[in-house]
């Protein structure tokens, strides 16, 4: 059986970076740090603005839209045109994008921000991604777990921050949040300087740009293609009902504090922190289909039970989603990646977009759905949801296998 060299081959034989790894890691929880705080304070923001669950919904979707919209081109381009320093660039649209928040004075304002720190994601998620995937010396799942648990830690300790500092101190404290992005700045600078580097060495040489050849059909490819969107749509729109409305719905059905929902919102939001560095590295050892697979449809009954649970146990169970839940990302990614080799940011920015793009429409659509039946109403529809997790049973076996060593004669 012939086999075609690919650049990831090579890859799996070097060594795991994980100075390189942790230096994304970090990076990545400063950035959704700062972009979580856009959600953090919707309750702040409804009550300074007078505005509707639709209009908090829009918000929402402007960012995630700038973010989705952007990041497949990003990625399709720097396949490409590898940029090492557009991380920094990115970066600098997320600071301009906080400290127009901190200054909002009125709604347009608001979305305007939104957009800005959209469009800073959509530049940092694939070629970040891609960097996670060059260094990991072929443990590619790991490699993404690290990378993607410090995006989760980020938007986890978003709620736990605006509680502790905006919260108190109200909507102008956000611009303390800029150093964070200059300090993000800073790292990825270096991040880029070691990217060049290896650009340019793996430019040199006869191999230097290996033959890529599928390992599917085209048609076989789309179809898979095709059922990770609809896990990644199962998945995010339920995110979506969580990150944008779970303040709103504790509040409401429980009668609790602003502080004491953002604690809770922190909580589900460390769960998934703690699923995504579990995903990656089970991916790399069960295969990825099956975690994929347990990861959607294996939430289906706790969703189901929690709109008519008590508080406490809206807490462990929104833990136990967000624990099992996250775990599929990762999982997600890498096995497109291995679907298209070759287009590791097109293949990043498709998948991370559609995430964006998903979450910002279903808060759309569910700020309408709370606006017109109330709250409650969203977290019993929703539910059903992780039930399209059945579909990740069509997808393909491409699990690299043992070949047998031939006995000697």
């Amino acid at each position: 059986m012939q086999k075609s060299l690919t650049a990831e081959s090579t890859a799996a034989q070097a060594q795991t970076r994980f100075k390189v790894l942790g230096a994304l890691s970090f990076s990545h929880f400063l950035n959704d740090m700062m972009q979580s705080l856009i959600v953090s304070i919707y309750p702040l923001l409804k009550g300074e603005f007078h505005l509707s669950f639709v209009q908090i919904g829009v918000i929402t979707l402007t960012y995630q839209l700038c973010a989705s919209i952007l990041q497949p081109l990003i990625g399709l381009y720097t396949d490409k045109h590898p940029k090492p320093y557009s991380l920094s660039i990115g970066m600098g649209f997320t600071l301009i994008g906080i400290v127009t928040l901190a200054f909002a004075p009125n709604y347009t304002s608001v979305l305007g921000a939104a957009a800005l720190i959209g469009a800073g994601s959509s530049i940092f998620h694939p070629e970040s991604s891609r960097i996670a995937r060059l260094a990991s010396g072929g443990r590619h799942g790991l490699a993404q777990s690290i990378f993607q648990v410090g995006g989760n830690t980020g938007s986890a300790m978003g709620p736990l921050l605006a509680a502790w500092i905006i919260i108190p101190h109200g909507q102008a404290s956000l611009a303390w949040f800029a150093l964070a992005a200059l300090l993000a700045i800073a790292v990825l600078a270096s991040v880029g300087a070691w990217y060049k580097r290896r650009h340019l060495e793996g430019s040199t040489g006869a191999n230097s740009r290996p033959a890529v050849v599928a390992a599917l059909p085209m048609r076989k490819v789309a179809w898979s293609v095709g059922i990770l969107v609809v896990l990644i749509f199962s998945k995010y729109f339920y995110i979506a009902s969580i990150s944008s409305y779970y303040s709103f719905y504790l509040i409401e059905k429980f009668n609790v504090s602003v502080q004491s929902a953002q604690i809770h919102l922190f909580i589900f939001l460390l769960a998934m922190a703690l699923g995504t560095l579990l995903g990656g590295p089970i991916g790399d050892r069960i295969g990825r289909k099956r975690v994929i697979w347990v990861s959607i449809l294996g939430i289906a009954p706790f969703t189901l039970i929690l709109p008519y649970v008590d508080l406490l146990w809206t807490g462990i169970l929104t833990f136990v989603i967000g624990l099992i839940l996250s775990s599929a990302f990762s999982a997600i990614v890498v096995f497109a990646q291995e679907l298209m080799p070759g287009k590791v940011g097109a293949v990043s920015g498709l998948f991370f977009g559609f995430a964006f793009g998903i979450g910002g429409i279903g808060a759309a659509v569910l700020g309408g759905v709370a606006d017109r039946h109330g709250i409650e109403f969203v977290y019993r529809i929703c539910a059903y949801l992780p039930l399209l997790g059945m579909v990740a049973a069509f997808l393909p076996d491409i699990e690299p296998r043992a070949v047998p060593r031939p006995r000697p004669k």
